[in-house]
């Protein structure tokens, strides 16, 4: 190696080490940034002594101690991956650093999930929240898994779809109607009062039974009616603290807890012991209603802080962006090779290359074409979005633990004709199954989800053209559900 080698490798060292310390210093000033605080917006409710506020020192809760601590992360195959981290991070840095440690794509849709196994209950914590803090607040039991959520932040490019307008009021002071590009811009002013309307099925404490009540979920915290629809704050009765509790996706709620839905969810308190009779359970009547709930709870406990950490992955681009990247070997570098005697040698002759190509080409195509009569034999079995022989309510989970928007999917084993595969699709949180058919022609065969309108030679080429063209399908495949084992 000789001296200028050195001198350029030692220049792209010490250009990434102050973009690392760079970046680090712009997200912690995103999240110490001074904010204004969220007072009560309804008064009457509360006394000004209980009313509870946002502040900036609450987000993230508490001053992180010093040291190093040992947490233990799942995948969703049940295997596991002991990392010591120090006091200080966030969940964000820390599935950038099981990223690394697993090789996955990186595209900020990974999250670290809370998970109570004997509750029935998860939750995917927050970028900003200390993993530290968290773990402290966890039974034995409980456990960290890290999995896609493309719906993390889909609220902020799609708002609409998450809040229905029958379900958003407005205080009594506007009157006017709010223009739909305003809608989270009203949730994250500290000087609006948005609220979310609706009704829960709730169940009563120390009872197995269910019922329906009129809810209000506001800044302040989450209300019920003690009188039809009333909003008079005679009638109005706390149930939860939206600033010391976190909401849970309940997911037993029918065996478990006897919820009358599929869509149940639940405010647990941050300071419980995690029993049973500290949960707040609540039950919605379809996805969108429960999505709303939960999207909104999130909105007013942490405010611009969610924005932020929306904004923060954009940037991290963006300054990156501004530095030259590595040198990489380019193609012209490249050339070609013979490996069919003993040693390899590299073919001076283009038009020698040029017929080893052709012919390597060939051989590759012959190889598929025997493989292609059995379906478990082909090269998508290697692709993340391909889940084997998985049932249909294994399919369903599988999507509704990865976000449940538009344009998730996942292909899968039929179970009715094992020649065939099926394609599961989240569209309008809706789950679709498309069978997808082999067909032979002129001893080829070919696969379609049309019967045979449009033909692939294989699942791979089936998936990369629905991810460019919709067809058939009632949107373009954008999102695939993978599961990696750490």
């Amino acid at each position: 190696m000789d001296r200028h080698q050195i001198d350029t490798e030692y220049d792209c060292y010490f250009v990434l080490v102050p973009l690392s310390r760079r970046l680090q210093v712009e997200e912690q000033q995103l999240r110490t940034s001074s904010l204004p605080a969220i007072p009560n917006p309804f008064p009457e409710l509360c006394s000004p002594a209980s009313s509870p506020v946002l502040s900036p020192g609450s987000l993230p809760p508490g001053e992180p101690s010093t040291g190093k601590y040992i947490v233990k992360i799942f995948s969703e195959d049940g295997m596991g991956k002991v990392v010591e981290i120090p006091a200080d991070m966030t969940a964000r840095d820390l599935c950038q650093l099981l990223v690394y440690k697993s090789h996955c794509v990186d595209n900020n849709s990974w999250a670290l999930v809370e998970h109570h196994p004997l509750l029935g209950l998860e939750r995917c914590l927050e970028d900003h929240e200390l993993v530290v803090q968290v773990q402290a607040s966890m039974n034995s039991d409980s456990r960290f898994l890290f999995r896609k959520n493309y719906a993390k932040y889909e609220f902020f490019r799609n708002p609409l779809t998450f809040f229905p307008e029958h379900m958003v009021a407005w205080c009594q002071e506007t009157n006017r109607p709010i223009p739909p590009s305003q809608l989270l811009q009203n949730f994250l002013a500290t000087s609006s009062c948005p609220e979310i309307q609706g009704y829960l099925y709730v169940k009563e404490m120390g009872r197995k039974s269910w019922k329906k009540i009129y809810m209000f979920l506001r800044r302040s915290g989450l209300y019920c009616s003690t009188k039809g629809t009333s909003k008079e704050p005679r009638h109005l009765q706390l149930l939860a603290d939206l600033e010391d509790s976190n909401i849970f996706t309940v997911i037993t709620g029918k065996k478990q807890h006897g919820a009358p839905t599929d869509y149940g969810f639940c405010i647990k308190p941050n300071k419980g012991r995690g029993e049973l009779k500290e949960l707040r359970l609540l039950c919605a009547e379809d996805e969108q209603g429960r999505t709303c709930w939960m999207t909104a709870f999130r909105l007013f406990k942490y405010g611009i802080v969610l924005y932020q950490n929306f904004k923060i992955p954009q940037q991290r681009k963006t300054l990156i962006s501004h530095f030259p990247a590595p040198r990489s070997v380019s193609e012209n570098s490249l050339v070609a090779m013979d490996f069919s005697g003993r040693i390899g040698r590299v073919i001076d002759n283009p038009v020698e290359a040029q017929s080893a190509a052709m012919e390597e080409g060939h051989a590759w195509r012959t190889l598929k074409l025997q493989c292609a009569f059995s379906p478990s034999a082909v090269i998508h079995i290697a692709q993340l979005w391909f889940h084997g022989r998985i049932s249909r309510e294994e399919s369903h989970r599988i999507i509704h633990q990865q976000g449940q928007v538009d344009g998730l999917f996942l292909l899968r084993v039929s179970q009715s004709n094992p020649k065939a595969f099926v394609l599961t699709l989240c569209h309008h949180q809706k789950i679709k199954h498309f069978q997808i058919l082999p067909c032979e022609e002129d001893g080829q065969v070919f696969f379609s989800l049309d019967d045979g309108a449009t033909k692939f030679t294989d699942l791979i080429q089936l998936v990369e053209f629905y991810q460019l063209n919709r067809g058939v399908l009632p949107c373009k495949l954008k999102h695939p559900c993978t599961v990696v084992a750490l």
